[in-house]
């Protein structure tokens, strides 16, 4: 503790008194006023006292929030915010179709807090779409680097692309393959690094849920979940690499699921459209399981990320009908090249200078590709999935640039165009207006993060 000279004279008064007190007799009269005064150098001592830890506190509004931290850093509350607004052009549907909008895609406002160093806390809500809804809420315990374990609603630590951050990737939209992996569940799990930081596990148990979908926060049946994940980054450590941005890594999850809550609600475009969907008397009822291998790799401007999903799920055309596993796949490789010499990262685009049309500096500006494949598997025609309203496959290719401003601003330009296949019992022409042609889309993106 640092302290200022006003507290440093009110102690040495305080020390004079004393001394005082202890060198010559006086009356009981002086006695008492002496004590009177020592009381009060006393409470004005601890008043200055509290004054200084309050000022040796930190206070830093910076692009990455609002921070409030203890001289110690052992406590920390951290204020962010993410807000995005998109503009969704739709080219070629014709006028059956009504698809283009303003849409304000995320509103979150996110407070994260640590205590005594290991202790942390998130709670973000939602504000964007059409209801207010928890999106985080958990605590984390960091026991060492190899050892932390979590509890609450996060994200289930399955998809690569899905565990990044909101406002990193390189596209405006995740790839068509997060639909089959899980989003938002309640769950426990453990994770940490071994082996000097290349090797990183997670392993957890989960409530369950389906492709695509997030809990409802309540989960009050018997069949859970268990999530891995294990990532290996050999060559962190070897400054100057080629290869030392290169980490690649498996996840898998396996459990049970019944009801329709354990399949998919629809599995969407990049423009955000359902291009299928199951029969609404289709219900889950068995196992589950799914395996991603994922890869990421970094080297000064370029990234790349590749995964591959295989989802399984049992299901019902109704209550008693014949089950049938069904296998649905899907596959994407995307890159991004930061043309004006920014490092690429999987934690976003940190820009040199910021945008200032006075300064003459521009921010950074990415330029970003992708190609993404769903093949929905046949076996769920005619019988539980209609081949007259949905596609069977869907072939996205993505184009897009993003500029920087600053780490917190950023405007993001799409252009997608998505091919969709259909069973062979699909008619010729599809029931679904969006499917009778390949969707074609621009996604423009004005956001602020911090």
């Amino acid at each position: 503790m640092k302290f200022s000279s006003r507290p440093a004279s009110a102690l040495l008064a305080v020390l004079a008194l004393s001394t005082v007190l202890s060198a010559a007799p006086v009356d009981n009269s002086e006695l008492q006023e002496l004590r009177e005064q020592i009381s009060a150098l006393e409470h004005k001592l601890l008043v200055l006292e509290r004054k200084q830890e309050i000022q040796d506190d930190k206070v830093a509004v910076t692009d990455k929030g609002v921070t409030l931290a203890s001289a110690d850093n052992a406590n920390v509350l951290k204020i962010r915010g993410l807000a995005q607004l998109d503009s969704r052009l739709f080219f070629g549907d014709g006028g059956g179709v009504v698809n283009n909008a303003y849409v304000l895609r995320r509103a979150r406002l996110i407070t994260e807090g640590t205590f005594a160093k290991i202790y942390s806390f998130q709670f973000v809500p939602e504000f964007g779409g059409s209801s207010v809804s928890i999106l985080d809420a958990n605590l984390s315990v960091a026991v060492s680097k190899a050892l932390t374990v979590k509890f609450g609603k996060f994200k289930s630590p399955v998809g690569l692309e899905l565990l990044q951050s909101d406002s990193w990737t390189f596209f405006n939209e995740r790839s068509i393959v997060t639909n089959l992996v899980p989003n938002r569940d309640l769950g426990v799990q453990a994770s940490g690094e071994v082996s000097n930081g290349t090797l990183n596990y997670t392993v957890g148990v989960f409530g369950g849920v389906g492709d695509g979908g997030s809990t409802n926060n309540t989960d009050f049946d018997n069949e859970k979940d268990i999530v891995a994940r294990l990532v290996a980054s050999p060559f962190k450590n070897d400054a100057g690499s080629a290869v030392q941005g290169l980490s690649f890594g498996l996840s898998a999850s396996a459990g049970r699921e019944k009801t329709t809550a354990g399949r998919t609600s629809g599995y969407k475009t990049d423009g955000q459209q359902t291009f299928f969907a199951f029969n609404s008397t289709t219900i889950a009822d068995g196992q589950t399981w799914r395996v991603s291998p994922q890869a990421d790799y970094r080297i000064g401007s370029f990234g790349v990320i590749a995964e591959y999903v295989i989802s399984a799920v049992e299901v019902r055309p109704n209550a008693t009908g014949l089950k049938t596993e069904l296998r649905n796949k899907a596959w994407q490789v995307a890159a991004g090249y930061v043309l004006t010499g920014e490092d690429s990262s999987y934690t976003g685009v940190a820009p040199k200078t910021n945008f200032d049309f006075a300064a003459g500096t521009w921010g950074a500006f990415e330029v970003t590709a992708r190609y993404a494949n769903l093949k929905v598997d046949d076996a769920a025609f005619p019988l539980y999935a209609s081949a007259a309203s949905n596609a069977n496959e869907a072939s996205s290719v993505g184009l897009g640039l993003n500029w920087y401003l600053s780490k917190a601003v950023a405007f993001k330009f799409d252009y997608y165009q998505t091919n969709f296949g259909f069973n062979s019992a699909a008619p010729a022409t599809s029931t679904t207006p969006i499917l009778r042609q390949d969707e074609q889309v621009l996604i423009s993106r004005f956001q602020v993060s911090f």
